[in-house]
């Protein structure tokens, strides 16, 4: 998984480039960052959806990527892996009824009172207090540097390990919030994904915890904010967070042990790498075939053509380096690595002397590393050569042509092209450079209105930007930008449009206005430092390892005061950006083309290649070789199968149920009126920012026009105003605010036929610019422009485009949407304005705006005019008294502007039997190389009642039953459940699942799996805590606004929140029983499948299973 949020300096910049903006970046995401974020019934696609409202805080909960992707996200491959991939990011489908990513697991403070933390700083001295030099740890450990760093109220101290040479550095912070993490560099030289696997590996079981999945085990029993494991393309990291000291106790040894100590089974290697297997398991005259988590992991990369041509970039500038390869792996070569080669890498990079360790918090730095050397103490300092080599310079530019494989329909038959810059030849940019490289890439591509990407985008030339500018997290900076949705012919006038429109912004310069808007925009998101659900320490560790990784400064990307003030000086006396353009950029030779063309036929050709190696390595085995596949097929399942004794569970360390406080958190909240408006405020400290959402009543929106939604708001924010031209209000939204956005949302509302449906404009500003922030709000709501066809024309081919990459991607999200469509209203809105049916919206409405533009302005403006008025609307406010009220005449006056009721207004209710989808079982087919496989049902209709137990049994499915199942034995990427408590819908999907059929028939034997449950006190406490940790999330005082604005939307009070905390705490395995008993309606005729597959898989499974009556859609 990419982590969203900045690593350094230059990344922070892209903060800017937040959904809040109006300018966000398209955020794609390798691997299997999506995997967790599954739509659900009472998700609205571009809102996210209703929060875990049980829960002790979340923001948007559905979308967890999008809502803490301040940044967009790296070319860079990093997989998310071995026990991480199917939980941490899947993860434990929670509490409330959405994906709860293992990165919200924390327990809060019990009232959440405004106070400033910049005022406590204990943690700060006590490490301010060290001296270089001085030795720790009873002589250990020895001081090479300390150093605060106010910019962030953290101080920093790098150590020394004497006898090993391992580093590591720990930032005091007053945070309670403790984070660790261990990184080796790890430089392959194939694209075997030996790194990836290992990382699965790793944390398949220690010395000290010889288990099956002491990973796993300990996300059953973490009060955990965040537990992870990565693979990069020169590191791989093992990071957690938590904020119960015991726990973090528990979790270092557990982490630690895995890093320096696993156990590297050939019977793990084969699960998480790549093994082969008869299709029938003891039977050699079946299909011999290839499976494994990585393997079916990086198929599913390799289907997305977004992820092909990331690859081909990447290779193609760093021809020489360890970036010239896959880390993650390729399909076609991670067959090829051997078990000895596999351990080998593991001895090589896996040593102390080769790693980096990072700790933040509060915790006492003395006793941690005594810890630490309790396991570093067993080795011996040794040389280890992971070293990056610096990619030579070309002479001259290159073109590289490749294909992806495409589907039938017309809209697949286009083309990518990127143009890529490798920026130095001898490694990272010096602070300040990087700081102006930073700045500069903002000004081009930053926002909507910058001018490289305002070209492109409005070219008409491509549907989609590619690229997107600044990569800074590897050895050598990189530059790349394109279009996607290209027609062949058309590529050279792209590659021309790039060139000459960065030719001419060489000459010219930019203007003043958008300067002043870039740094207003950076500087702020500096200074707010909104990390959103991801802890703050892991985002300084991310951005101390892009320069520590590489032998440099550790504390240099944290400073930012310094150099910034240097570049503003610079700036208001040079023209710093034309000569950095012109050298980076125009005179650079080491430049790659990369074209990338669909081929209808190459992902049949894969497949026939792959069937054609494995034939032939069958016709070359002995009979006695053939044997020995069937008799490790049998052992591994036999291991897979047979759980761990109460013996060996017992290594793993726990929390008890005492450590975890009975009464329910609360946030401060006063719920009151202004005029027709009810008003919410939070009084929490912000730093003197407001945070503010103002929600329109969708309902007021005719349903015939709800599809176009999503496309609204974009347009609103795209044509300029009356007032303003587009460029001069994105620059002045930028040089005067945070930035704000509109987006729809829609929930179901438990025990009621009722939906929550809402507009939602959400912005933020200091409480200086707040007048500017509702002032630009008012403008955009009352006298945006609708009528520019040509922007509104790119807006749908971007949509579009999107769209298809997510059902390619993330093709469980689309399965679990069209399941939830078929079951409530609030299910079938975000089907309209995010699903499926969006996506078959947007391809008639690309024909529609070249046909009946004349119509189609007429629906934007009905859209506005039902809308935008006071009438059930809400406002939402999160700040500190002072901030509140210093805001509130600007509040005022934004509101007193609103019409008060929409004109056209929707009046008819909608109806819970009438908005919904047909209920099928359907097979959605697009170009993929694996499944995504969903069913369900709602167990609300079914008779069953809300119990907090369910949130108990549910987490346990996802992290024991199905996790077994589909993931360990069955090969899937990630498998789990979602109990979505607000409608009452029940879902299972699978995430890179090699499997459908299969699948599907251990969902249905999960009944069984609680029907013949049994569960010790031990197990049941370990179920319970693990739940828990789930409810008691880590929140920034922005979230903690926003998820008490949607309890109060969805009307879940804390009396009902205390009620669902005492359930899960006295959970019983008769509640297990019971929760199995309704999961009944899972398997009965009234439940539905959907899933996205290839059409061979669709074709296979119609001829195999007539009598589930698949419906086919292509829709690629």
């Amino acid at each position: 998984m990419s982590f969203v949020a900045s690593t350094n300096k230059v990344a922070a910049i892209r903060l800017c480039r937040s959904t809040l903006g109006g300018g966000a970046r398209k955020v794609v995401v390798p691997s299997a960052a999506v995997m967790p974020v599954a739509a659900s019934s009472s998700s609205a696609s571009s809102a996210g959806a209703s929060a875990a409202l049980w829960a002790q805080g979340r923001s948007t909960p559905k979308g967890t990527i999008r809502a803490l992707a301040a940044r967009p996200i790296p070319r860079r491959q990093v997989i998310i892996g071995g026990g991480v991939a199917g939980l941490a990011t899947t993860a434990v489908m929670g509490s409330g009824g959405y994906a709860v990513n293992a990165a919200v697991n924390a327990a809060a403070a019990a009232v959440e009172a405004p106070v400033n933390a910049a005022m406590l700083r204990p943690a700060v001295a006590a490490i301010s207090a060290l001296k270089v030099g001085m030795k720790l740890a009873d002589g250990k450990f020895e001081v090479m540097s300390v150093e605060e760093v106010p910019e962030y109220n953290v101080a920093c101290v790098e150590l020394l390990h004497l006898k090993t040479g391992a580093r590591w550095m720990h930032c005091g912070a007053d945070d309670p919030n403790n984070v660790f993490n261990v990184a080796f560099r790890t430089t392959p030289t194939d694209s075997s994904g030996v790194a990836h696997i290992l990382e699965h590996t790793a944390l398949c079981g220690s010395e000290r915890y010889p288990i099956r999945d002491p990973f796993f085990n300990m996300l059953r029993r973490s009060l955990s904010t965040f537990m992870n494991a990565m693979t990069s393309a020169d590191y791989t990291c093992y990071p957690f967070a938590t904020m119960n000291p015991q726990d973090y106790t528990n979790l270092l040894g557990v982490y630690l042990d895995a890093a320096f100590f696993p156990k590297l089974s050939r019977e793990d290697f084969l699960q998480e790498g790549h093994r082969l297997e008869f299709a029938k398991l003891d039977d050699p005259t079946s299909d011999l075939m290839i499976k494994g988590v990585v393997f079916n992991e990086m198929k599913g990369v390799y289907s997305s053509p977004d992820s092909v041509l990331a690859r081909e970039c990447q290779q193609a500038l760093f021809p020489d380096t360890t970036y010239g390869v896959d880390s993650g792996g390729d399909p076609r070569v991670i067959p090829e690595l051997g078990f000895q080669e596999f351990k080998d890498f593991h001895g090589k990079f896996y040593h102390p002397s080769n790693s980096r360790m990072f700790f933040y918090g509060d915790d006492d730095v003395e006793e941690r590393l005594k810890v630490l050397d309790g396991f570093l103490g067993e080795f011996e300092r040794k040389q280890v050569d992971s070293s990056i080599a610096a990619q030579p310079f070309f002479t001259e530019p290159k073109r590289v042509v490749a294909s992806y494989a495409s589907g039938e329909g017309e809209e697949s038959q286009k083309s990518f092209v990127q143009v890529n810059w490798l920026l130095t030849d001898n490694g990272p940019f010096d602070a300040e450079t990087a700081l102006a490289v930073g700045f500069l890439d903002n000004l081009l591509l930053g926002s909507p209105a910058a001018p490289l990407r305002m070209a492109l985008e409005e070219s008409g030339l491509g549907e989609a930007m590619v690229g997107y500018g600044l990569e800074d997290e590897m050895f050598q900076p990189t530059f790349a930008i394109g279009l996607k949705g290209v027609e062949k012919k058309d590529i050279p006038a792209v590659e021309k449009l790039i060139f000459d429109t960065i030719e001419q912004i060489a000459t010219d310069g930019f203007t003043q206005a958008a300067i002043d808007s870039s740094v207003n925009t950076i500087e702020f998101s500096m200074r707010e430092n909104n990390t959103g659900r991801f802890p703050r320490g892991l985002s300084l560790m991310l951005r101390s390892l892009s320069t520590w990784l590489y032998e440099m400064d550790p504390i240099e990307p944290l400073r930012y005061e310094q150099p910034l003030a240097h570049l503003k000086q610079r700036m208001a006396t040079e023209d710093v950006f034309r000569p950095l353009l012109k050298r980076l950029l125009l005179d650079n030779q080491h430049r790659v083309i990369v074209e990338l063309h669909p081929d209808k036929a190459l992902g049949k050709k894969e497949e026939d290649d792959e069937k054609a190696r494995i034939s032939a390595f069958r016709a070359s085995l002995s009979a006695a070789q053939v044997e020995k596949v069937v008799e490790d097929t049998e052992e591994l399942k036999r291991l897979q199968e047979t759980p761990d004794s109460p013996e060996m569970l017992a290594c793993v360390p726990t929390l008890a149920i005492a450590d975890i406080p009975r009464a329910v958190k609360t946030i401060p909240s006063d719920l009151s009126s202004l005029g027709a408006t009810t008003l919410l405020t939070h009084d929490l400290f912000t730093n003197d920012i407001l945070y503010a959402e103002h929600l329109l009543d969708l309902h007021a929106v005719p349903m015939e026009l709800m599809p176009l939604v999503p496309l609204w708001c974009r347009a609103m924010q795209r044509m300029g105003t009356a007032k303003k031209s587009f460029v001069d209000f994105d620059q002045s939204m930028g040089a005067t605010t945070g930035g704000f956005g509109l987006s729809p949302f829609a929930s179901s509302i438990r025990g009621s036929d009722d939906v929550a449906a809402y507009l939602v404009l959400r912005g933020k500003s200091t409480a200086g610019q707040a007048g500017q922030l509702h002032e630009l709000m008012a403008e955009m709501m009352l006298e945006a422009k609708l009528d520019d066809r040509e922007v509104f024309k790119q807006l749908v081919l971007e949509s579009r485009s999107g769209a298809e990459s997510g059902v390619q991607s993330g093709g469980h999200s689309v399965a679990a949407g069209r399941l939830g469509a078929m079951d409530s209203a609030a299910g079938y809105v975000n089907e309209l304005m995010g699903g499926l049916a969006q996506l078959e919206y947007l391809k008639v409405l690309a024909k529609r705006v070249e046909t009946d533009w004349d119509g189609v302005v007429v629906d934007l403006e009905r859209i506005r005019s039902a809308v935008v008025a006071r009438a059930n609307s809400v406002t939402n406010l999160t700040a500190d008294a002072k901030t509140m009220d210093a805001s509130m005449t600007a509040v005022n006056s934004f509101l007193s502007a609103l019409p008060a009721v929409g004109a056209g207004a929707a009046t008819a209710p909608w109806s819970p039997s009438e908005l919904v989808l047909p209920p099928r079982n359907e097979l959605i087919t697009v170009p993929t190389q694996v499944n995504y496989v969903g069913k369900g049902a709602n167990l609300y209709k079914a008779g069953y009642e809300l119990h907090g137990s369910s949130y108990v049994v549910n987490k346990m499915l996802s992290t024991t039953w199905l996790w077994d199942r589909v993931r360990v034995s069955g090969g899937a990427y990630g498998g789990f459940s979602d109990f979505e408590s607000h409608s009452g819908y029940f879902t299972y999907l699978s995430y890179r699942d090699p499997n459908l059929l299969k699948t599907l028939g251990n969902y249905d034997g999960t009944v069984d799996y609680l029907a013949g449950l049994t569960l010790g006190p031990d197990e049941l406490t370990k179920a319970i805590i693990g739940t828990m940790g789930d409810l008691d999330s880590y929140q920034l005082p922005d979230s903690k606004g926003y998820t008490s604005l949607m309890r109060h939307l969805l009307k879940v009070t804390d009396v009902e929140r205390q009620q669902r905390r005492e359930e899960v705490l006295g959970t019983t395995l008769k509640d297990f029983k019971a929760f199995g008993e309704a999961l009944e309606a899972t398997r009965a005729p009234t439940a539905n499948v959907c899933a996205v597959v290839s059409p061979e898989a669709a074709a296979a499974a119609v001829k195999e299973r007539p009598d589930l009556n698949f419906t086919v859609i292509n829709v690629m």
